[in-house]
């Protein structure tokens, strides 16, 4: 089943950019990472597919609904955890979560009562009183006490120290292995790495790679790192050089066995060459032009070179 289905969505904001013929499916059961910068347009599709704002043209189902005229079914199924939380001032934690499950028609006080617990949040205390990192455990519990078929996190770990974060994504993995299907819109790419199963990246409203997270990770491209003096000049696929001292690295997309006979002909003391990671393929991303890159599938890790 089809959690998410967008066709050729579009949302633009007069002279802005929002989101550009998106397509795009998320399946049951799924962990979906959807990267991208600041800006890029990820919470532009949220807010379209959760039917807080409509699209220019196109179309979306969540959970086989139409997000402009059911999107009240979306609402009812679905838990959103925005990037900023914003509640109704004066008011106690425990009322806020009250609220949230009232307008569900749901009693949630027992999970309520165990995520608080977990995430050490304590429910008397007012909403004016609390941390940045403090009111995004509310946000967090309001989203997941319901216990929702599908789970729409936006930026979700920000404000959260390291200890809370671990403990979030035990809460996440729990759920999804119950069957929730979590769609997280991230900047943090080594997030999207340890927990999606697929990831989508997205370069100024429009998508130019989706697949599954190694297949991202994976190319055609090498990370190289030696100590020494070799002349690299006119070396065809040398990337993003960086050179401390005498250590000197780059990305490699050339032939490994052309990179091998330059290393030869220099003066190398040591050398590492493995796959970049998906922080490093995500630059690579977003150089050149988004409407080339569009769809642009990295080649598979099965076919890499082996070091």
């Amino acid at each position: 089943m089809h959690v998410i289905e967008t066709q050729n969505l579009t949302k633009s904001y007069g002279n802005a950019r929002g989101i550009v013929d998106l397509t795009l499916t998320v399946e049951q059961g799924e962990w979906f990472g959807f990267i991208g910068p600041n800006g890029a347009g990820k919470s532009t599709l949220i807010r379209t597919l959760l039917g807080l704002i409509h699209p220019t043209s196109g179309s979306a189902k969540v959970l086989g609904y139409d997000v402009m005229s059911q999107n009240q079914e979306i609402l009812k199924r679905t838990g959103y955890l925005p990037s900023e939380a914003v509640f109704y001032p004066g008011m106690k934690v425990k009322d806020i979560l009250k609220l949230s499950s009232k307008l569900r028609k749901t009693d949630c006080a027992k999970e309520a009562q165990i995520l608080c617990d977990r995430l050490q949040l304590e429910t008397n205390r007012k909403i004016d009183e609390l941390s940045f990192g403090n009111r995004k455990k509310v946000a967090i519990v309001a989203a997941l006490q319901c216990k929702p078929e599908l789970l729409i996190l936006d930026e979700p770990t920000s404000g959260l120290d390291p200890l809370m974060q671990h403990e979030f994504f035990n809460i996440i993995h729990e759920l999804n292995d119950n069957g929730t299907t979590v769609f997280v819109s991230s900047h943090i790419l080594p997030e999207i790495q340890r927990n999606c199963n697929r990831a989508a990246v997205i370069r100024e409203g429009r998508i130019i790679a989706c697949d599954n997270v190694d297949a991202l990770g994976h190319s055609n491209s090498k990370r190289v790192a030696l100590r020494g003096n070799v002349n690299l000049d006119g070396l065809t696929g040398v990337n993003n050089m960086k050179i401390n001292g005498d250590i000197t690295s780059f990305l490699y997309t050339g032939e490994i066995n052309i990179l091998l006979g330059r290393l030869a002909s220099g003066n190398v003391s040591e050398l590492n060459i493995r796959e970049p990671d998906l922080e490093e393929m995500f630059i690579r991303y977003y150089e050149g032009s988004p409407t080339d890159q569009t769809n642009r599938i990295p080649q598979a890790a099965s076919e890499k070179e082996v070091n």
